[in-house]
């Protein structure tokens, strides 16, 4: 029996060959290199992947460690494939010395290879979806406890990690994963794709309470310390128009969502009871009849519900 590449150079070089069907035994070979083919591919990637994550881990958690990997990127990415010499590699470190050395830009750093080592882990086939809503909660609580420190470089919590020079200097800036957001910093979805959705379980109906709650004071937070221009500082005691308008308009819708999602998970009585007394202490609200329409809405298909037989 002839092999696979023997058949398909005979059919190249034949014309009347290249006419004919493959054979069962054509077919077979060649779904034998193409699974082989696959295996390699997939065995590469996965090495790959493995060398990105243990370099991101390796450096996450030290200034100077994540430092050095940056300019490990930022020199292959930015000049050895651009065909620069180290003459400009060093000009522009040269160039960029007091960026370099800036406390928070290193922080940035961190947290830009934590969210991106956590994204890899997120892409995997079966990411455990609880440890990495711990996780995720825990690089956020950083950026809202150092948010005055980030606040020049906060560009870089705000990026998205397969765009980041890490991701492109390791080649994994082509990976993709289910409901993430690929930066950290944009507070609304990571509470909404990563942690609230682990947390919509009736023996989880405190922690999502809790949870609700601290996502509206990180907005709050986020907002009030980068309302200004990257790196300006606000005058004590004095709010930007964003975050006022934030707190009077916004704050209120999300404390409705919450009601809402508290209900449809199992906490009706209490959060029929809180719902109503929002609507009463908003009326002045331009949500607020929509609310009053929801609500009742929810009310009458529950009332249906129950009277089903």
């Amino acid at each position: 029996m002839k092999t696979l590449s023997l058949a398909l150079f005979l059919a190249a070089m034949h014309p009347l060959a290249a006419q004919e069907g493959l054979s069962p035994s054509d077919r077979e070979a060649l779904l034998e290199r193409l699974e082989k083919i696959r295996k390699e591919a997939d065995s590469k990637v996965d090495a790959r992947f493995r060398n990105a994550l243990t370099a991101f881990r390796g450096a996450m958690d030290s200034p100077n460690e994540a430092l050095n990997l940056y300019l490990k990127c930022e020199e292959i990415v930015n000049f050895d494939e651009m065909n620069k010499n180290n003459v400009d590699f060093r000009e522009w470190k040269r160039q960029n010395e007091e960026k370099l050395s800036n406390t928070g830009f290193r922080l940035a750093l961190r947290q830009q290879l934590r969210w991106l080592a956590l994204t890899l882990e997120a892409a995997s086939e079966k990411p455990d979806r609880d440890k990495l809503a711990i996780e995720a909660a825990k690089i956020l609580e950083t950026i809202v406890a150092e948010a005055e420190e980030l606040s020049t470089h906060r560009d870089i919590v705000q990026q998205g990690v397969t765009s980041s020079v890490f991701a492109r200097a390791y080649d994994i800036n082509g990976v993709k994963a289910e409901n993430w957001p690929l930066a950290p910093a944009p507070v609304a979805a990571v509470y909404e794709e990563v942690m609230l959705p682990q947390l919509r379980r009736k023996d989880r109906i405190e922690s999502l309470k809790a949870a609700w709650t601290k996502r509206m004071a990180n907005e709050a937070e986020l907002l009030d310390a980068w309302s200004g221009k990257p790196g300006e500082k606000q005058k004590s005691g004095v709010r930007s128009p964003a975050y006022e308008k934030f707190v009077s308009e916004t704050v209120p819708n999300l404390h409705w969502e919450a009601e809402v999602d508290l209900f449809k998970v199992g906490d009706e009585k209490g959060a029929a009871v809180r719902m109503l007394k929002h609507i009463e202490d908003n009326l002045s609200h331009e949500s607020a009849p929509k609310w009053a329409e929801q609500f009742v809405t929810m009310l009458q298909i529950k009332d249906s519900a129950e009277s089903d037989p």
